[in-house]
């Protein structure tokens, strides 16, 4: 069998390493299983870079090394991977990421993306830029959908770049816009990654679903500002749309309501001479049309306010004394709870002394001035005082309250926007207004409420995954895409993606095992801690790490293996898991926009046309890689940008 030139090269280059660290161990005055879990780790992240596939990489070397560290005793080796990839199924939270994968490729094969793109190119249509926004904004969107990297970047390159490359755009500007943009999926929720995290240093997915909301908008937002004032400063990189790409084409019913485009569109609606020849049933469409940011604007404005303005009522629990429960029960009736105290019996039990001076002489007299007792516990003095008070409190404590200031603000906001719309409502604008309608809207429906009862505690990620894979399901069949063929395709991919996922994961547990079993793990802590960092050069050493992994290693390899190295230190630097977490999710964007393993230029290549070279899509990657490094300074030098939200929801 001819072995291939790459493969040879491969083992030659481990072997190297092998004679390397053997040489450099034989130096060494002991040697100890620590030395040997370092140079597991060393060959694992060369067998990856090398092609080798990641997950059997990883557990191939756990066991290899656990068998050394065992003595070579198979059975316990054997013992420690079945427990290990056990461990890793029996994980709740692992079954959220088939479903959301499964929603993700259901929305993509919906079609929405073209819809979605056009519509809010025309809507931006005056900014600087326009496409390039457009594109950002259009890919922050849908991979709050989808989540899924590849789809985004490879469905934005057939839509948005031959679109940009006939405007007559830069080929770095528009490559590095469709690569950043696509890559929000890894950080914004429903991200694999979160999921992934969460799972590997136990950490709730919901908060960190909640914590990576701002800071992907920001990121998302930066993107923008970046893109605008490139088109601002170099024009010539980013033309503006002439009028014939801004022109919305108006249906026939509606050229006869308008002289222009330009026309208002809420005074021509009205019935009258000018539209006499419109049936009245499609002005009537038109105007619930155009009543719609009203009604909504409405709609949350009321119900937002009740919601902010109830106090809710404080619950009082009245504390029993004992015995209370029965009192006029098993004195007066002769009833005892079975399995409880029992009274004594009173014939033949212990009887009262005789009291001198009494004509009955059955039992003590009342002290004087003492009421008689009615069979039950008496209750202490001052008790229906207290009650009545208590009672009064209740009835006196105030049911609603002023409405925050926040709330004023933001609907003051909204009102203006509404009022915005209104006065420049034009029938060009209303037919922009109605392809946002059939395109962005649902799939804002569907990212709110799967996202929003997360984050509201209604359902767990599983459930709303759940949820999100039938919206996914109902989207596709409203639009008409919903076929068997299309069914059979998604299914197939979610199965191929959810299995690399949980294949990783069972590597993940096994090389974890054997290298906190070999003692690596104590020894990277002892060398961090020998090392007397501060909390924030822990911070950026971590980073920086993180950071040049990305250059070689995807995403999945850099959390599953290096993650369980680092958790274990947060403690000691006194550092959030969550908050660690925003930040390697900030950091690993890097991953899938840095070469030579940039991924997402490759999924752009694939699409491209002939003259667009792999060197330009990484000239254009390059500034929205400094962009995500000035977001992960900004989310650390304001953590509340990503901690703000959690604290708010589950403090």
């Amino acid at each position: 069998m001819k072995v291939r030139k790459e493969l040879w090269f491969g083992l030659t280059f481990m072997a190297l390493i092998v004679v390397l660290a053997a040489t450099v161990l034989l130096r060494a005055e002991t040697i100890t299983h620590g030395h040997l879990g370092l140079l597991m780790l060393s060959l694992v992240v060369v067998a990856i870079m090398l092609g080798f596939p990641t997950a059997f990489t990883l557990m191939g070397m756990g066991m290899l090394f656990t068998w050394l560290a065992y003595d070579r005793d198979i059975t316990r080796t054997l013992d420690l991977m079945v427990q290990a990839a056990y461990k890793t199924m029996a994980n709740d939270v692992l079954i959220a990421v088939p479903l959301f994968v499964f929603m993700g490729y259901l929305v993509e094969r919906a079609n929405l993306i073209e819809s979605l793109f056009r519509s809010l190119h025309l809507a931006m249509a005056r900014l600087p830029g326009a496409l390039a926004v457009a594109t950002l904004v259009t890919c922050t969107i849908f991979a709050t959908a989808t989540g899924i990297v590849g789809a985004v970047v490879t469905l934005m390159g057939l839509l948005a770049l031959p679109a940009m490359l006939r405007a007559g755009y830069s080929v770095p500007l528009a490559a590095g816009s469709i690569t950043a943009g696509g890559c929000l999926g890894i950080l914004l929720p429903p991200s694999v990654l979160l999921i992934v995290y969460g799972a590997t240093a136990g950490v709730s997915v919901v908060q960190l679903y909640a914590g990576a909301f701002f800071p992907g908008v920001m990121l998302a937002s930066l993107y923008v500002l970046y893109v605008i004032l490139i088109a601002k400063l170099k024009p010539q990189w980013a033309p503006p749309l002439t009028a014939e790409e801004r022109r919305v084409p108006l249906p026939p019913l509606t050229e006869r309501l308008a002289d222009s485009p330009q026309a208002n569109a809420l005074l021509r609606l009205l019935k009258g001479r000018r539209n006499a020849d419109v049936p009245i049933g499609y002005l009537a469409r038109q105007s619930f049309i155009l009543a719609l940011p009203a009604l909504l604007f409405l709609l949350l404005a009321f119900g937002t306010f009740r919601a902010v303005t109830t106090v809710p009522p404080e619950e009082h629990y009245e504390i029993q004394e004992i015995g209370a429960a029965r009192s006029g029960g098993g004195a007066d009736t002769g009833l005892a709870e079975p399995g409880g105290l029992q009274e004594p019996p009173t014939e033949g039990g212990l009887q009262e002394p005789p009291t001198e001076g009494e004509d009955g002489g059955g039992a003590l007299a009342e002290p004087p001035g003492a009421e008689p007792a009615s069979g039950g516990v008496a209750e202490p003095p001052g008790a229906p005082a207290a009650a009545a008070q208590a009672d009064a409190g209740t009835a006196d404590q105030p049911t609603t309250k002023p409405a925050p200031a926040w709330w004023w603000v933001t609907f003051a906001v909204l009102g203006c926007l509404v009022a915005l719309f209104y006065l420049f409502a034009s029938f060009a604008r209303l037919e922009i207004f109605k392809m946002l309608l059939a395109s962005f809207f649902p799939l804002m429906l569907l990212i709110l409420a799967v996202l929003g009862s997360i984050v509201m505690g209604l359902a767990t990620p599983t459930e709303a995954a759940a949820m999100g894979a039938l919206g996914g399901m109902l989207l596709a069949a409203a639009y008409r895409r919903l076929n068997v063929a299309m069914l059979k395709e998604s299914v197939f991919l979610t199965a191929k993606t959810s299995a690399m996922v949980c294949w990783l994961f069972v590597g993940s547990a096994i090389f974890s095992a054997a290298f906190a079993l070999l003692g690596g793990q104590e020894l990277v802590e002892r060398w961090v801690l020998s090392m007397d960092l501060s909390k924030v050069q822990f911070l950026l050493l971590s980073q920086v790490v993180i950071f040049l992994l990305g250059w070689p290693l995807e995403w999945t390899e850099i959390i599953v293996i290096f993650m369980p190295i680092f958790i274990p230190l947060l403690d000691h630097f006194g550092v959030d898991p969550l908050f660690f977490g925003l930040l390697v999710a900030l950091n690993l964007q890097t991953a899938f926009l840095s070469p030579p393993v940039a991924m997402a230029a490759f999924y752009l290549k694939g699409v491209s046309p002939p003259h667009v070279t792999l060197n330009q899509i990484f000239l254009g990657m390059l500034p929205f890689m400094g962009i995500q490094v000035l977001a992960i300074f900004l989310l650390y030098m304001w953590p509340q940008i990503g901690l703000w939200l959690p604290q708010l929801l589950y403090k």
